[in-house]
């Protein structure tokens, strides 16, 4: 298989690099390497996930497919009342995101998995999910996501979401009220749609 951020075990060889992110007013400084997704910095679709979501006072938050971990971290840093769980199947990934917790201090607030998918974490419930979902994976793995995250939220829990229009943003909603989600347009820019989707 070729050498993809959502390869389990990325070929390539890592290359480390240090990067700082200011987000809503708050400094992250975060390691990324070769084979992760968005090495070079925030992406912009992170960036407007969290200035969009609102998170719970309090309970369980999922990161699905945490990449280094900047959402995962930046949840526990704007929720500190919330515990966090980050998930990538990128084994290379997850260990940047362990260090990376650690380097913000959020360490004790987080655990790090790797997860194909929500594999890592049955049985448990979330009151919010987020995920940056890796479309170039193709709609079945994207919408396998979308099932495995709505049998993973409370009763009251909420999925994020972040889709550009371009790449299938109508198509997704469709897929997530098939699912029997309620889902909201919370934020369109620059091409980006965040949604929103709860249980009936």
């Amino acid at each position: 298989m070729s050498d993809h951020y959502f390869s389990a075990n990325p070929d390539s060889k890592a290359e480390l690099r240090s990067i700082e992110v200011s987000l809503k007013g708050h400094s992250f400084c975060f390691y990324t390497s070769t084979g992760v997704f968005s090495k070079q910095g925030l992406d912009y679709g992170s960036r407007l996930l969290m200035e969009s979501v609102l998170l719970p006072l309090q309970g369980a938050v999922l990161d699905l497919g945490c990449g280094y971990g900047p959402v995962g971290i930046a949840c526990a840093t704007m929720a500190p009342q919330c515990f966090i769980t980050m998930v990538d199947i990128n084994e290379r990934a997850v260990e940047l995101a362990k260090q990376n917790a650690e380097r913000n201090g959020v360490a004790k607030r987080v655990q790090v998995m790797q997860s194909d998918g929500c594999s890592a974490v049955e049985g448990q419930q979330f009151a919010a999910i987020l995920t940056n979902p890796p479309i170039r994976t193709g709609k079945e793995v994207i919408y396998n996501l979308f099932r495995q995250a709505r049998d993973h939220l409370t009763p009251e829990g909420i999925l994020w979401i972040v889709i550009r229009k371009q790449q299938g943003a109508v198509s997704a909603i469709a897929e997530l009220e098939r699912l029997g989600l309620e889902v909201q347009v919370e934020t369109r820019k620059k091409g980006y749609w965040i949604l929103s989707a709860k249980k009936y």
